[in-house]
Parts: structure tokens; sequence; C-alpha cells
């Protein structure tokens, strides 16, 4: 994502702000002293305190310390025992946008103090490991203390406002966030169906108007669909009876750990495992290309009708290799072929071509190839032609060497890619005035983020609550529509943001991180829940939620990675999931009793 800077007088601004209203607000709403004092010792306000009226308009304390007269049965918890609490509408209805809006601060902090983490020490383990987990930092401090809090039987019930922040955040993402981007970073498409970066004339046009992307993201998209079995999981009492809820629970909380872990090594592995992808696309190319060579000269097919080596035609060809004809290939008789070749039309070292095969060939290491040697070395290479050709297009050699030439093609123009984007962050941090103020700066605001999420999180929490309470909206709806938001949105306008720059690369990013986001949610924040429920002994009674979860997360996983270029009128399908969202789950608990 882009970043974003936060300045700290700005964000200090802005929190110091909202704690003064929000411990001012104990004014206005209904609470309970931190210690009451005893039925006989009323207190008598001085005379010049300026709350003389307050016995009068029916309190038994200060207004301070406020407690209805006759009614500390309705009395609300204080988060803490100092925070204020309301009963009323109004009132939580304006602590749960207090305490949203700091934990948007929160979000802001880490996802600011994150990215710049990441200019100063670049991808692997900041982008692949880091990131990542601080991104869903707040939805999983918030799911753990909805189910921290209290007896098993508050929980219980608390618990349900974090499978709606669970399910809120991944339905969100994939809709709204995604068709979003959609209009925002639509550019022109050609008649390929490919975007033209930069170039958006034909306006609002469903269908000559929208994204592309690389097919790196539509590898994320598949991710995010395995990242939904412990969904499955979870919900396989429910459908088969086979074995208890509660080991089930276990089970899927196992497997989402396992996938966290995989994903954050995939996510610090990633360039590692494209630099072995365009090695291998290079020794497929380097073994069909001189495979394929006997062909073109007519010395042959080096297989014969089975599959197997045909040895008279190998015998063929390493004497036309030898040219002083003294039974060995020397490297520089292999050069001299390789050259021939033309390998490095395909940008292949000829050089580094005779050095692999040298070293798989020559097994007596006395710098030659023998005639025995270089029929074994051909017969292997052409038992990993007949492997490959069992996930090719074509048994043939030649038809096999342009698919390879093909594959090291895109191999290597992601490379490229890949070693100019390092150039260009290791420039970026060279062009850092203060490297190591920045870094103090991205840990200061890691630290503060972590901080304002792990403290406001249980007063969020109870605020939703006690607004459920007192609107009697079920607290699931509350926290689906409006938690997301809070903890959320700082990523949300980033990837609005990035989407904005019209650019196929950005778009890939921008989606790629949209994936990743909801991969989290499926591990990492997934995670913490099933072990709320599994400590706790909570019983499992969201099959709605669920659901829900699992059609939109199937639903786009399907759509997104089965193609890379999405039209304008994709993004409708992505926005009418939302709604569907929300209905299902209404109709699902309370029309047919799910829950």
């Amino acid at each position: 994502m882009a970043h974003r800077p936060v300045g700290f007088p700005p964000l200090l601004l802005a929190i110091v702000f909202s704690l003064l209203v929000l411990l001012l607000s104990g004014r206005c709403v209904d609470g309970r002293a931190i210690s009451s004092p005893s039925d006989g010792d009323a207190l008598e306000p001085p005379a010049s305190d300026g709350i003389s009226g307050y016995a009068a308009a029916g309190y038994k304390y200060s207004p301070l310390l406020v407690l209805p007269r006759g009614n500390a049965a309705e009395a609300c918890e204080p988060s803490y025992g100092f925070l204020p609490c309301t009963t009323t509408v109004a009132g939580n209805l304006f602590l749960v946008l207090v305490y949203g809006f700091l934990m948007y601060k929160a979000a802001t902090c880490l996802s600011a103090g994150s990215e710049m983490l990441l200019e100063i020490l670049g991808p692997g383990i900041v982008g692949g490991l880091l990131l990542p987990i601080l991104g869903a930092l707040p939805d999983a401090l918030l799911i753990l203390v909805s189910g921290l809090s209290g007896s098993k039987e508050v929980a219980q019930n608390q618990v349900l406002i974090g499978m709606g922040l669970l399910a809120g955040s991944t339905v969100m993402l994939l809709t709204l966030l995604w068709g979003s981007c959609v209009v925002v970073g639509k550019c022109d498409l050609l008649e390929n169906s490919t975007s033209v970066d930069s170039q958006d004339t034909n306006g609002f046009s469903l269908f000559a108007s929208g994204i592309t992307t690389d097919s790196q993201t539509s590898h994320a998209a598949r991710i995010m669909a395995i990242s939904i079995i412990p969904f499955i999981i979870v919900q396989l009492p429910r459908v088969f009876k086979f074995l208890s809820g509660r080991v089930a629970v276990l089970i899927a909380l196992i497997v989402a750990i396992a996938l966290l872990v995989s994903y954050c090594l995939y996510q610090v592995l990633q360039p590692w495992i494209h630099r072995r992808k365009l090695e291998f696309a290079k020794h497929m190319l380097m073994i069909l290309g001189i495979l394929g060579h006997p062909q073109t000269v007519a010395l042959g097919r080096l297989m014969d009708d089975d599959g197997r080596p045909n040895k008279p035609v190998i015998e063929k060809l390493f004497h036309k290799i030898d040219q002083d004809e003294n039974q060995l290939i020397s490297p520089s008789e292999l050069r001299a072929f390789i050259i021939g070749l033309k390998m490095d039309e395909v940008n292949l070292d000829n050089d580094d071509v005779v050095d692999k095969i040298m070293n798989e060939f020559d097994t007596s290491r006395d710098g030659n190839i023998q005639e025995g040697e270089f029929i074994k070395g051909i017969s292997k290479w052409i038992t990993k032609a007949n492997h490959r050709s069992s996930a090719s297009h074509s048994n043939d050699i030649l038809d096999q060497y342009m698919e390879a030439r093909d594959l090291y093609a895109m191999q290597e123009a992601r490379e490229q890619h890949n070693m100019l984007i390092d150039q260009i962050d290791e420039a970026a941090v060279e062009n850092i005035e203060n490297p190591a103020s920045t870094c103090l700066t991205s840990i200061l605001l890691l630290i503060i983020g972590t901080s304002i999420a792990a403290v406001f999180a249980d007063p969020l929490v109870d605020a939703v609550d006690n607004f459920s309470i007192a609107t009697k909206i079920p607290s699931f709806f509350i926290s689906f529509i409006a938690m997301p938001l809070a903890t959320n949105s700082s990523e949300a306008v980033s990837a609005i943001i990035f989407a904005s720059r019209k650019k196929q690369r950005t778009a890939s990013l921008t989606f790629s991180e949209i994936y990743g986001g909801v991969t989290m949610n499926n591990t990492l924040c997934l995670a913490v829940f099933l072990a709320l429920v599994y400590v706790r002994h909570l019983t499992w009674d969201f099959s709605a939620e669920v659901l829900v979860i699992l059609v939109v997360c199937v639903v786009m996983s399907i759509f997104t990675s089965l193609r890379t270029t999405f039209p304008l009128w994709t993004c409708f399908v992505a926005f009418f999931l939302y709604p569907l969202a929300l209905i299902l789950v209404y109709v699902l608990d309370f029309v047919f009793g799910w829950s």
C-alpha cells in the first residue's frame, strides 16, 4: 500500500482531544462510583461547588459519581472501573463513535509505522510477516477481549461481537472495498481485454473499462480460498454429526495456526521461490533446446516412438559435437555447440549453460565428457522431458521448447521487475535523510498503535454490547457494519488511493493486499476466536455467520482466481454480495432459527 505519513502533532492532538471528550462525557452518562459511599454517608456538596441542585435532580450522590437513585440493577459497569459508561441509546452511540475513532487511530498508527519500517528494512521478514500481522492486530484484539470479559455467560454473549467483526471485516474487504477499487482504478480495456495504464477515456462503460492484475494476484486469491478450510472443519459436527463440536474447534484451531504459519513463511520466502522458478525454467529451456536440436539438423529424434532414448541418434549428436574426433567433448567444443544453438537470443548465458552441462554430465570429473557419460546424461534429460510432457500441451520436443521459452520469458520478466523494485527500494532507503530517526518514529508509531488498540478494545466491545441492549438490535449486526469501518478504514483509504493511480502494477498490489487481509482474517483472527471458544468452553453457535463468510469468500475466490481482467460490471457483483450477506444472516438466524 502507499505510505501515508502520520505526523505526531496532529495524531497526538487527535488522541488527547478524544480522551478529554471521553473523560468529560462522564458528566452526562450513567455510571457507578469506583467505591460508593454507604447509605449513611450521603454527601453534602460545598456551597461553592456549583452543583447544588443535584439532589433535587434525583441523584443520591454527585453527578461526577453518577448512580441513579433506587435503580442500581440497571447501572452499567465502567470499563477498568473508571471509563464512562451509559445505559442510554444516545450515550452508547457516542461512546461507540469515540472508541471507534480511537481504534481507527490505532489502525492508522500501525499501518503507517509498519510501512515506514518497510522503507528502512525492505521486504522479507517485515513485508511478509510483520505487515500482515500488524494489519490484522486491531481485529484480533477486539475478538480476543470480546470473549475474555466476565463469566462464561457474558463471554458467550459478547463473543458474538467478535464473530460479527470477523465476518463484517471479511465481507467488507471483498465487497465494498473490492468494488470501490475497481471503480476508482478502471482504465480503458483493449480488444484482448487488457487495461491500458493511465488511460480512462471510456468513462463508465461496463465492458470497455476495467482493471487488469497480474497472475500472482490470482495466486493470492487461490491462497485466500485455501484459508477458509478451518471454517469448514468447525462446521462439520453441525452437518455430519460424526465428531463433537469441541474436537472440531480444536482441529480447526490447529489447522488455522498451521495455515497462518505457512502463509507467513510463503510471504517471507516468496522472492526466493520466484528465483527458483526462474532457475527451473532456465534449466528446462536449456534441456529442451539441446534435445530439439537433432530434429532441426536431420539427425533424427532422440526419443523413439515409445519415449525411450534413441541411442544411435544420441551417438550421432555426440560425434557432431566432438569436432576433433578424440571421443571426448571438451568445454570449448561444448561451448561452440551451444553458441550454434543461439541460446543467447533468449537471454541464456552461454558460459553458464556450458558450466551446468559439464557439471551434470562429467561424472568422472576429468574435465571432459565421455561418450558413455553423454549418453547417460541425455537419457536423464529425455526422462525429464517425458515427465514434463504429461503436463504439457504436446509430446513434441520442439513444441515443449517453445512452451518452456514462453515460461522462461514470463519468469525472467517478473524477476527483472522484482530486481527493479528492489533497486528502487534501495534507492529510496539511501535517499532517506535520517534512517535512524525514521526507524525510531516507526517503532514509536507501532507502540502507540498497539497500546491504543489494546487499551480501548475492551471498552469498545462493552459499548457495542450496551448499545445493542439499549436499542434491542442484535450485537452481531452492529459489529458487522460499524466496527470494520473503524479497524479497516485506514487500509481501505490507502487501497483506494493506490488503486486510483490507474496502473496494472498498482492494481495488482492493491488487490493482493485485499486478498492478503482476508487470508489473515481467516487464519490469525479465526485462530484467536477458536482459541477463546475452546479455552472458555463456549458453545459454537455461529452457523449462519460462518455460511456468510464461506459464501462471500468462495464466490470471490472463484471469480478472482480464474481471470486477471475485471470489467467495470464486476464491481456490481461485489457490491451485491454485501446486502446479500446481511439478509442471509437475518433470515437464517431470525426466520429459520439457526442460532
